[in-house]
């Protein structure tokens, strides 16, 4: 008499089984690792208490006691370490957001100026990137604030381009002054993203259904602005702005940007824009070469057969390595220590000097460059799934 054949699934706690096994290694990995954590939490607390140095995050509700030459909001010398981290991190958002749009920007124009029919704009756009690749980007950084720092008139003696002055002491410029009108126009502005961004669907799917291309830039561009022209004109139009003027020892009124600010956000655009033109040179030489026939073949120009059909192919190779720029970008933030620029770093070597607090500073560190490098990467894996070619 014949046994009947077992279950697949009596199977599945066996030892036999490879998915079980997997299972077991991935648990006694992750207890391993565990335990290895806790013996160095444990390990280093003991040597701090045997040596009297106090441990805990609450010295972040004590007073700081020191300025922080620029921040995006007031902050006052007797408010908390807290308040001071929270304007190191929005110092170093501000760079690091700053610094990959125009990074963008400057990268692509590159990459693109690469396939120029111009000999001229060619060598260039190559010399560019073999130059500023191949630098260090912490020279790059000294050199720009040594230009700031030492080449810039005083503030006495600005230089004046209409209402901007650029000096020692930075650039300033005008800057509206708030009103409820100004809120509205956000309103619209963001409003005119969705409208824009709808545009570009619409055009792209006429151009792929008729062959007949549309505006994929001025038009949603066009939109853009006028949806925030609208918002402004529906909240009152405000018009009064607060310009700049030349005082006796500095520049007063207005808005301004510190040469510390200048310097790191410049030498990191200018540095990271040499790897990402590299990055939309390999992607659009990627797109096979009967693309661009075909492409002319239609009757499309080559800014047309660049925008409409190598660009949009080339960006599935694309957005993977760019995503690592980005991320270099904003690592590369924290040598801003180097030229005096109060980000998240400088704040924390502040605070471990006058609070003996290192690994409590240095673990604020590490979580905010890990947040913001895991947000970008989570928005650039999502904008990579929608790019990517559709299996059918």
């Amino acid at each position: 008499m014949s046994t009947p054949p077992k279950h697949p699934s009596s199977n599945r706690w066996s030892w036999r089984s490879q998915a079980f096994r997997a299972l077991v290694y991935q648990v006694l990995a992750v207890a391993v690792i565990g335990l290895l954590v806790l013996f160095l939490a444990h390990n280093t607390a003991t040597n701090m208490r045997q040596r009297g140095m106090q441990s805990g995050f609450g010295f972040l509700l004590g007073t700081a006691g020191f300025d922080i030459g620029e921040s995006l909001f007031t902050f006052d010398p007797g408010e908390s370490y807290l308040q001071a981290y929270l304007v190191g991190v929005t110092n170093t958002l501000r760079v690091a957001v700053l610094g990959i749009v125009l990074t963008t920007i400057l990268g692509t124009l590159i990459g693109v100026g690469r396939f120029s029919r111009n000999a001229l704009v060619r060598g260039l756009c190559r010399a560019y990137v073999e130059a500023f690749r191949n630098i260090p980007v912490l020279l790059q950084l000294l050199m720009w604030y040594l230009l700031f720092s030492e080449f810039l008139p005083s503030m006495a003696d600005a230089w004046e381009v209409g209402p901007f002055f650029l000096s020692k002491g930075g650039l300033n410029f005008p800057i509206p002054v708030w009103a409820s009108g100004h809120a509205w126009a956000a309103g619209g502005l963001l409003l005119g993203v969705g409208a824009a961004v709808a545009w570009r669907q619409h055009a792209w799917r006429t151009f792929a259904a008729t062959g007949v291309p549309r505006s994929m830039f001025w038009t949603p561009l066009g939109v853009f602005l006028a949806c925030g022209i609208a918002g402004w004109i529906l909240g009152g139009a405000p018009t009064e702005t607060n310009f700049p003027i030349r005082g006796d020892f500095a520049i007063e009124n207005g808005g301004s940007l510190t040469p510390e600010f200048l310097a790191l956000l410049i030498g990191l655009t200018m540095y990271t824009a040499a790897f990402v033109a590299e990055v939309v040179r390999g992607g659009i030489q990627a797109v096979p070469q009967g693309q661009a026939e075909a492409a002319s073949a239609l009757g499309l120009s080559q800014g047309q057969s660049m925008r409409l059909v190598m660009l949009p192919q080339a960006l599935r190779v694309i957005i993977p390595p760019i995503t690592n720029q980005y991320l270099n970008l904003t690592k590369n933030s924290s040598l801003a220590v180097a030229i005096g620029y109060p980000d998240v770093v400088s704040i924390a070597n502040t605070s471990i000097n006058q609070t003996g607090r290192a690994v409590e500073c240095i673990a604020l560190i590490m979580l905010v460059y890990l947040s913001t490098s895991l947000a970008t990467s989570v928005l650039m894996n999502w904008y990579n799934a929608r790019a990517e070619i559709k299996e059918r």
